[in-house]
């Protein structure tokens, strides 16, 4: 069977701007030779979701996982250890997206997936440390609560223990984070398409939702990301409106937080804290406030580009120290050893956190001729992350490879 070319590769090739159809193709008629051949229906389902065929790349990753639940990614140079990153089924959201941390590097890494519907291991690989990728979703959570009762006597170190991640979700996070005097969050509550109607239709105020809020608020659909559903809702009389073009069950409501700098622009981070230190991995800039770095037109601006390699060249002496203890709140009370944070800053210089989550991308794939300013940061990081990997290895002892 061929090696499994894996979502780094693959997703760089897209980001690229590469055609993947006849990627798809090629992979699709191995697996039609072949219906054992799991690295051809993984790969083909990595590039389904990339060409944004949701659904199909879903069912075909199930085939390839029903086949085989274990999938080897080796170093290319003499491998320094060996990490077991422990996944679930989904799709580019559903796991720490691990491959971007460790390519290129001396970490040979065997993904093990688990989930409803895949078989068992009888024996599992040996290895230095374990890292649990899955992240945090509302069909996950039983998962990662099973997973916290196997994993807590485990004969490796464990990185992101699974119940500390189950406590990210918005409605939870909130709650976790908000103690912390240098920082805001504001509460989101999770709330039914019964009680959005309700508040329409006047039968309840806002306050019935969500305590100490008023319009406007934001809302979006439960377990979306990248901005999907998500809306400015500016009163009451909007949310009928709100209802009407987002046709879903569940929700998350918050507070909506102008956040906008003096100059009239939205400023959004995405920070790593990586053993409790931060690193950054980019900054988007907008004249909206729902800002995700590739509608931010950052690729269109030299003169955003010039903001953001300021920022993170002084990044560590700058915005690091200036919310360090805000940082130090956040990797005690999530108690994870890597997790990321998407925030901005509000006008009276906290740090404002829109989410928190063991699963953000961060990658190297921009094009260097125009980012030339992200290499050494982006650097920065993984060495970081393969330094935590090595410092856990090294407070363990030998024992035997347990079945699962």
């Amino acid at each position: 069977m061929p090696a499994l070319i894996g979502l780094a590769p693959l997703m760089r090739k897209a980001f690229a701007e590469e055609d993947m159809k006849p990627i798809a193709a090629g992979l699709l008629e191995r697996a039609k030779n072949n219906p054992d051949d799991a690295h051809a229906y993984m790969d083909l389902a990595t590039v389904l979701l990339l060409l944004g065929h949701r659904d199909t790349a879903l069912s075909t990753q199930m085939l390839a996982l029903q086949t085989q639940a274990l999938y080897q990614i080796p170093s290319n140079t003499t491998a320094k250890l060996k990490l077991l990153v422990l996944m679930t089924n989904g799709d580019l959201m559903a796991n720490t997206p691990v491959e971007f941390l460790v390519e290129n590097s001396d970490i040979d890494l065997e993904l093990w997936y688990v989930g409803a519907g895949i078989p068992a291991i009888h024996e599992l690989p040996e290895h230095d440390v374990l890292l649990v990728a899955i992240g945090e979703a509302d069909d996950k959570r039983d998962l990662l609560i099973d997973l916290q009762e196997i994993l807590k006597n485990w004969h490796r170190p464990v990185l992101n223990l699974p119940i500390r991640i189950a406590e990210l979700g918005r409605d939870r996070a909130c709650h976790l984070l908000q103690p912390a005097a240098q920082l805001e969050m504001p509460t989101a509550a999770r709330v039914s398409r019964q009680q959005m109607q309700a508040l329409a239709d006047g039968h309840i105020v806002l306050s019935d939702l969500i305590t100490d809020t008023d319009f406007p608020i934001i809302a979006r659909p439960l377990g979306s990301h990248a901005g999907q559903g998500l809306r400015k809702v500016m009163s009451v009389d909007a949310v009928a409106d709100y209802l009407q073009a987002v046709p879903v069950e569940e929700f998350y409501i918050a507070r909506f937080v102008d956040y906008r700098s003096a100059d009239g622009l939205f400023r959004k981070y995405r920070i790593m804290l990586i053993d409790g230190q931060p690193f950054i991995s980019h900054m988007g800039i907008s004249t909206h406030w729902m800002i995700h770095y590739l509608n931010a037109g950052m690729t269109e601006s030299a003169e955003k580009r010039v903001e953001e390699a300021h920022f993170m060249q002084n990044f560590e002496t700058g915005f690091a120290q200036r919310h360090a203890q805000a940082f130090a709140e956040i990797h005690q009370r999530t108690g994870l050893d890597y997790v990321g944070i998407d925030c901005g800053e509000t006008s009276d210089g906290k740090l404002l956190i829109f989410e928190v989550d063991s699963d953000m991308i961060v990658h190297a794939m921009d094009p260097i001729e125009m980012f030339p300013y992200k290499q050494e940061p982006m650097q920065k990081l993984f060495a970081a992350f393969r330094q935590l990997l090595i410092a856990t290895a090294a407070t363990n002892g030998s024992a035997s490879t347990p079945s699962a």
